[in-house]
């Protein structure tokens, strides 16, 4: 019996999971930090508005340990169908890259969307007597190593801006590392070292205890928009910390497209940022492409740095 090409097109199209079905099961969203931190909430927040944007379920798994190498290998190597994505934080996932053998690259995935960009701040203890962002340069300038930079960790955001912003000034600090942003703004507040270099989001709940001199962004943040940027000052330092989201490499084209779809219409969604807003997190959105190059900026970044001053 023969059967006609209408019937064949039909069979086939009947076999043949149509796009318009994605996704069929819930999405998973790989954190690689504990619940409750910076990353994981933001990771809740769009889930929460991803699951009417892209027309499913949309889950959370917390996966932390190895400063979040865990959660990134894990999206890494995972199926490129749409149903495992994961949090992406720059420049802390590449930075693991350079210190450690790391199962993932910077090529390693499908760049979907970047949502929070925190910058990174040159900040001093109410108390400092330094009230300029000059005024600790030409200090630190004056005597090599004499100015203390209290830092959340080597190999991070935090450190990063200190080695940039000492290498734009022509100066020298000594960078004292610390077990976590909350530890080296305790020691800050506390003056036990001079300066920090923690990100916008960690100083804004203490306008009392923290002088914020400088904001290494390419431009004021409305969170703080009496202080200038290090660019205004004569520096051209940028840096901070991102979180967006991420699928593992050779995610099928129109999978991709309807995902970052779905997270542009995510972040134009007025409760949304609301929502991040009152969270205190900085927007900057950048999706697919866009993101995607500020991955590579941040790896070139974090691999200058490891060979001229490798921090492990």
């Amino acid at each position: 019996m023969k059967r006609t090409l209408s019937a064949v097109f039909c069979a086939l199209t009947l076999a043949t999971p149509a796009l318009a079905e994605y996704p069929e099961k819930p999405i998973e969203i790989i954190v690689g930090y504990s619940a409750g931190g910076g990353t994981d909430v933001m990771a809740r927040t769009v889930a929460k508005f991803l699951e009417e944007a892209i027309g499913g379920s949309v889950v959370v798994k917390n996966m932390p340990g190895a400063g979040g190498q865990i959660g990134f290998t894990e999206v890494a190597k995972a199926a490129p169908d749409g149903y495992t994505l994961g949090t992406f934080n720059l420049p802390a996932a590449l930075a693991l890259t350079k210190d450690r053998d790391a199962d993932y690259t910077v090529s390693s995935y499908t760049y979907l969307a970047n949502f929070v960009e925190d910058p990174n701040t040159i900040v001093v203890a109410a108390k400092s007597p330094f009230e300029t962002l000059g005024q600790l340069l030409d200090a630190a300038k004056a005597d090599a190593g004499a100015i203390t930079v209290g830092l959340s960790s080597l190999g991070g955001n935090d450190h990063f801006a200190a080695n940039m912003m000492a290498e734009a000034a022509g100066a020298e600090f000594t960078l004292v590392p610390f077990k976590g942003a909350s530890m080296a703004r305790t020691a800050l507040m506390g003056g036990h070292v001079a300066a920090g270099t923690m990100t916008l989001g960690q100083t804004t709940n203490f306008p009392d205890e923290l002088r914020v001199l400088a904001v290494l962004g390419d431009e004021r943040s409305p969170f703080a928009p009496d202080v200038p940027t290090a660019k205004e000052l004569g520096f051209d330092v940028t840096m901070s910390s991102l979180r967006g989201i991420v699928a593992p490499a050779g995610l099928e084209v129109d999978v991709a497209e309807k995902l970052r779809a779905a997270l542009d219409a995510v972040n134009a969604n007025e409760a949304f940022q609301t929502t991040m807003a009152e969270q205190g997190n900085p927007m900057s959105f950048a999706l697919g492409a866009d993101f995607e190059a500020v991955a590579q900026a941040q790896d070139a970044v974090a691999a200058r740095i490891w060979e001229t001053t490798p921090w492990k």
